[in-house]
């Protein structure tokens, strides 16, 4: 069978889990059953970089202004979607993949003008409440032939929200390469706890930053973002021993600094770094909000939080603290874990099979 000929959307500014799945699905076309290519419209060079580097077959629409009125006419005006309606009838392409919110409007446009079916990964759930997202992101959705949902709780926000989307939708969980996220040795000396994400406000830093100063411990921190003035400057006034070390294309060498890693979001939808983390033996301390309790196992591969408080972090930070070789125990079922559940082949594989259903589908 021939492979399929994918157009992924990319519009936005950030370098998160949805541009990552890209380049992970774009270099595993025998997996996925489909030939990758990318329709970039951002403001931020770096992302159309990362995507290039990371061999993905790239169309740069050029420098893209980044606010709401540029989003209304990029959604809504001519002149975008007839640059991406004639991209992909240039490139033959088969199907058009639509990811953050951003993408959803223009891609279903360009998507209905050029006669081709639509998948759309669904890697959080905020646009559907949101008032000045839901009736984009609901238009789009009605005009949509099939949804991946990163997780059993996506899914299930979309069951009570969005329910025709809900029923066509498959949880395909975004998977890691055990290979390349390899157990590390263990840490010696003083505890020390790491977070890695974009240090946005949904993802509440300000609790591992007032946590780690509850039970001195030192924090490595690893992302950048609008929030890391206001997370610094917090630091400085807590008198918590933190490092922020910006973003890295790869974070392994901190993950493995650490003896744990946190996760301090509202509502995560799965938690790519949290996997991460697990592949290489780092146990976590997270919320148990979102998707988080899919992966993480309290007791057998980390903790989880109930309480969005500092004082909770921290109590759960003091427990791993008291138990060292526990922790490393949890280090070792953490890689077990992603390695039967949470692997590259068995994200692909479900790629593929969403692909095929929505290409007969047309």
């Amino acid at each position: 069978m021939s492979r399929l000929r994918v157009m992924h959307l990319v519009v936005g500014g950030d370098i998160g889990g949805a541009e990552r799945l890209l380049t992970q699905l774009a270099r595993r076309s025998e997996q996925t059953g489909a030939i990758h290519q990318a329709a970039v419209i951002t403001p931020n060079r770096a992302l159309a970089d990362y995507l290039a580097s990371s061999g993905v077959t790239i169309h740069d629409r050029g420098a893209a202004r980044d606010n709401p009125f540029a989003y209304l006419y990029r959604s809504l005006g001519p002149a975008d979607v007839a640059w991406l309606t004639a991209l992909l009838v240039a490139e033959r392409i088969d199907l058009v993949h639509t990811h953050t919110f951003a993408s959803h409007v223009l891609g279903t446009r360009a998507a209905r003008r050029a006669g081709l079916p639509q998948v759309r990964t669904e890697h959080h759930v905020m646009h559907y409440f949101d008032p000045s997202c839901s009736p984009f992101t609901r238009w789009a959705a009605a005009r949509t032939e099939r949804f991946i949902a990163v997780s059993r709780y996506v899914h299930s926000v979309l069951a009570r929200t969005a329910p025709a989307a809900a029923a066509r939708t498959t949880v395909v969980r975004n998977g890691v390469d055990p290979m390349y996220w390899v157990a590390g040795p263990a840490t010696e000396g003083a505890l020390r706890v790491g977070i890695v994400c974009r240090l946005t406000a949904w993802k509440r830093v300000h609790l591992a930053i007032e946590a780690a100063a509850l039970a001195e411990v030192d924090l490595l921190v690893v992302g950048e973002g609008e929030e890391r003035r206001r997370l610094e400057a917090l630091a400085r006034l807590r008198g918590a021993s933190v490092t922020f070390v910006g973003r890295h294309a790869d974070p392994r060498p901190f993950v493995a600094q650490c003896d744990a890693i946190l996760n301090t979001s509202d509502d995560e939808p799965l938690g790519l770094s949290v996997l991460e983390a697990l592949a290489m033996e780092r146990p976590v301390i997270a919320f148990a909000g979102g998707g988080i309790p899919e992966i993480v196992q309290p007791g057998v591969t980390g903790w989880l939080v109930s309480d969005a408080t500092a004082e909770a972090f921290a109590g759960a930070i003091l427990r791993a603290r008291a138990d060292r070789a526990g922790l490393r125990a949890m280090g070792v079922e953490g890689r077990r874990f992603v390695v039967a559940h949470c692997d590259l082949g068995r994200m692909c594989e479900g790629y593929r099979a969403v692909y095929q259903s929505a290409s007969k589908a047309s």
